[in-house]
């Protein structure tokens, strides 16, 4: 809400990147709603949610679309930043607003289409086979057709994007250094993309790899949930509370961390506080 808010209220940040940034804010915050849903049913009635039911489509799938929603921006983000440097010394093409703009949109309709399959008819209400243990009424067949893609799109754009990056940024501190000009700009560049990349990485892999491990075992297991109660369905909300702090891990790489909107976010709580200030006077 912080990020959302803050570049909102600052109309010079609204460049192509920021409006991935907050459409990216946007998801993990919706993630988090859909999240604290699922939560909720949980603790009212939590045989729902182990046996499943009816009520569990809604959520799952709301919780679906915004998982993929926040993957594809991710995955934005990492092909924007490429863009902008490996065409930064090119007039050929720059990425535009209305670029982002049609980015994000892509992005919901596809997430929408692919998380709703389930309100569409594909679960298993009511058919026992090929029934999910961990993620009843889903299907397995259908958690392996969106799991397994996703987190190979998850993993391999970005890591090709932000190699990329770093082998143009020393290519070019290399060609600058044959000509005897100063390297440092693209030195530090250079360390901060190669820090953000591994930030990025490691949070992808700690998030999505244990839920990606139990939609493996949930397709291989043949055991019935009593004889799976209690633990595998504590690694199942365990999974969720990994997802759930990706929500909170993404603003702190990517957006936090910038300076420019640090600044303004420090000017806006000064503004309010002198405004707060004024009006007690």
């Amino acid at each position: 809400c912080t990020v959302i808010f803050t570049r909102m209220v600052t109309k010079d940040l609204h460049k192509p990147i920021s409006i991935l940034f907050c459409n990216l804010a946007f998801s993990d915050l919706f993630t988090s709603f859909s999240g604290f849903w699922i939560s909720m049913l949980f603790i009212t009635n939590p045989d729902i949610t182990i046996f499943g039911s009816k009520d569990m489509l809604a959520p799952y799938a709301l919780y679906t679309v915004s998982i993929l929603s926040t993957i594809y921006n991710l995955v934005s983000i990492g092909i924007e930043r490429y863009l902008a440097v490996a065409e930064s010394m090119r007039t050929r093409f720059r990425v535009a607003r209305h670029h982002s703009i049609a980015v994000v949109l892509i992005n919901w309709v596809l997430a929408f289409f692919l998380g709703c399959l389930p309100l569409m008819g594909w679960n298993c209400l009511h058919r026992e086979e090929n029934l999910s243990v961990l993620y009843s009424p889903f299907c397995i067949d259908y958690l392996i057709f969106i799991a397994v893609p996703n987190v190979v799109v998850a993993f391999i754009i970005p890591l090709f994007t932000y190699l990329r990056i770093i082998i143009i940024l020393r290519k070019r501190k290399l060609r600058m250094k044959a000509c005897g000009q100063a390297t440092g700009t693209y030195k530090s560049a250079e360390i901060q993309v190669a820090r953000t990349s591994i930030f990025i990485w490691l949070l992808a892999l700690i998030s999505y790899a244990p839920f990606f491990a139990g939609v493996i075992f949930d397709a291989t297991n043949r055991r019935c949930r009593i004889d799976l109660y209690p633990g595998v369905y504590i690694f199942r909300n365990f999974t969720a509370m990994l997802i759930t702090m990706n929500c909170l891990g993404n603003p702190m790489i990517y957006t936090l961390k910038v300076k420019t909107l640090g600044a303004k976010l420090k000017a806006l709580k000064c503004l309010f506080s002198s405004r707060v200030q004024a009006c007690t006077i």
